[in-house]
């Protein structure tokens, strides 16, 4: 059941890209927000919280929390500014001071949006982790990050801290939130250190460029980077959730990321509430059912989503939307890794409406190349340039410089001139490991992609991820769509596998869809559909089925580790790894 959503439509907040991009500025995004009263700098949570409560949108809901047993709790901006001035109160109690890092290990329960808040407006860095992370992806993090405070619940500690504590010296003080039995050192149960402090704190002067966030990412091999962001990200993220995710104020905003993820942080507290729209938090993972009746009872309007949930919807088919009032849904969008046009396609015929994929990374703190609201999208396209970001596809050289390459659709790496203010200011304690990620001006982010005559840039893979075939450069990407496009196929991963003639050889694993058989019959009708899709030179030649394909927590296929179990190499850093069927 939808109705005619263009009467209902707020005209976009990007609607002449040409004309923004000229006259856009980054000093002029920046007075978009308050800044801390008397000039006393920068501070994230001041941003998103404190301005907020203490004018016109006090008791908007801010953060409307659902919970897995069907709990409902709204938290207006008045009450959010309460809660974290007295987690900040509570940190400054225990003795924690400003710089030093705060870990949250839990569930996307009220505590952990307060926590991360509060951890900001006291001047301390926040470190989310996702709590399905095992003990030693926790200890390995807490140590890197020399965490002082952690942030859980007695059954997360019990079962994934305390084996570890002795690994963590610096670790001073675990705030236990919610019920349950926890023993060892520096236990405090929330209530008594959270609950019963003052709800009033005076944010001490921030300078922009203090840490604020530490976020970890996983490289390919060796040990999680920690990736350094300041106060003045929040400019990036108030202006990206304006621009990429068409945010206004009357919105009812879903990210359905865990802030585990960068952009359960940036995308599911803080630009949603810089922009002060309403932001809907569900507690339980996904199902489908359950997240089309948020969609529905919620009237969420701006729905920001992963691929990995959108090709799990698509499985069910469009019958069971059918029904739904979904007009108040008026923008979609997705991350995480590239999403297939199939899936931009599938949009329209499900909800009426598009994905708008867009393509960001850990390091850049936010949203860098987005398909708009105004703008026409090409299924399959990362989109183009926010205002105020300059990208490229450039070639190494071998003196340590790049070379920008003009030629439309030619391949070669994504590199984005430095200065947005979410840009990454280091990976903690390995200075030489974020010096390699630059080149003069130019951040290097290691993904190859093609940029076309309208300025669209399209992702082609992972420079580690292509595939050298018989004189070949392949993205797995590509393959990927069109096994995707075949009826019987839900998900599909391509990866190189050595061929003494070929050099190397496309192999791909494929999950089918309900109904269909994983047999010989199928492998030869995908192999077949390949070939006639890409041509022999670039279609897999060898078909594997899987029950799952392994992921990170944020949803992306780990080709990766495919490709370290199909020839018996070491798996690396597999912490990050959900769902797994070998």
């Amino acid at each position: 059941m939808r109705k005619d959503r263009d009467a209902l439509h707020p005209s976009p907040n990007l609607f002449d890209y040409a004309e923004e991009r000229e006259t856009f500025s980054w000093e002029r995004a920046r007075e978009l927000l308050d800044g801390l009263p008397e000039g006393k700098g920068l501070n994230i949570a001041h941003e998103a919280v404190d301005r907020h409560a203490d004018g016109l949108l006090a008791d908007k809901v801010a953060i409307r929390w659902l919970g897995k047993k069907g709990e409902r709790r709204d938290i207006t901006y008045r009450d959010l500014s309460a809660e974290t001035s007295r987690f900040a109160n509570a940190l400054r109690k225990l003795g924690v001071a400003p710089g030093e890092r705060v870990f949250v290990l839990m569930g996307r329960e009220p505590e952990l949006y307060v926590a991360m808040l509060g951890t900001l407006k006291a001047g301390c860095v926040a470190s989310p982790l996702f709590s399905a992370f095992g003990p030693e992806p926790i200890a390995v993090r807490l140590a890197i990050g020399d965490g002082r405070v952690l942030v859980t619940t007695p059954g997360l500690y019990r079962r994934k801290v305390a084996g570890i504590r002795d690994q963590v010296d610096g670790l001073k003080h675990v705030i236990l939130v919610g019920e349950g039995e926890a023993e060892g050192p520096g236990l405090h149960r929330w209530n008594a250190v959270v609950g019963n402090a003052p709800p009033d704190f005076t944010i001490a002067p921030t300078d922009p460029e203090d840490m604020a966030l530490l976020h970890f990412t996983s490289g390919t091999t060796g040990r999680p980077k920690g990736a350094i962001h300041v106060h003045q990200a929040v400019v990036a993220h108030h202006v990206t959730g304006r621009y990429a995710l068409d945010l206004h104020r009357d919105d009812v905003f879903w990210c359905t990321a865990d802030p585990g993820w960068v952009t359960g942080t940036s995308y599911g507290i803080l630009a949603p509430l810089t922009n002060g729209v309403t932001s809907i938090v569900a507690e339980a993972e996904f199902d489908a059912e359950s997240w089309y009746e948020i969609l529905e009872r919620e009237k969420v309007s701006v729905w920001y989503t992963a691929p990995t949930a959108i090709r799990m919807m698509m499985r069910q088919g469009t019958d069971v939307v059918k029904d739904r009032d979904l007009s108040a849904l008026r923008f979609m969008a997705s991350v995480g890794e590239p999403l297939n046009p199939e899936a931009v396609v599938w949009g329209v015929e499900a909800f009426g409406l598009p994905f708008h994929d867009n393509w960001w990374q850990t390091e850049t703190g936010g949203i860098m190349i987005a398909n708009f609201a105004a703008l026409d999208i090409k299924p399959g396209s990362m989109g183009r340039p926010l205002p105020g970001i300059e990208a490229a596809i450039v070639e190494r050289g071998e003196d340590g410089g790049v070379e920008v390459i003009d030629e439309p659709m030619a391949e070669g790496e994504l590199a984005l001139r430095k200065g947005w203010p979410s840009m990454m200011r280091g990976y903690l304690h390995e200075e030489e490991r974020y010096r390699k990620s630059f080149a003069g001006e130019w951040y290097l982010t290691g993904d190859l992609a093609q940029r076309d005559a309208d300025g669209y840039f399209w992702f082609v893979g992972r420079a580690d991820d292509v595939i050298k075939s018989a004189g070949h450069l392949i993205g797995p990407f590509e393959v990927e769509s069109a096994l995707i496009e075949h009826p019987a196929v839900a998900e599909a991963a391509v990866i190189g596998k050595p061929d003494p003639t070929l050099g190397e050889m496309v192999k791909a694993f494929v999950t089918l869809r309900p109904g269909h058989t994983a047999d010989e019959a199928m492998r030869r009708e995908l192999l077949g559909h390949a070939r006639k899709r890409l041509g022999a030179a670039v279609a897999p030649k060898e078909i594997d089925f899987r029950e799952n394909l392994p992921k990170t927590r944020s949803g992306k296929i780990m080709r990766r580790l495919l490709k370290a179990r199909e020839l018996g190499l070491p798996e690396g850093d597999i912490s990050t790894l959900e769902s797994d069927e070998k």
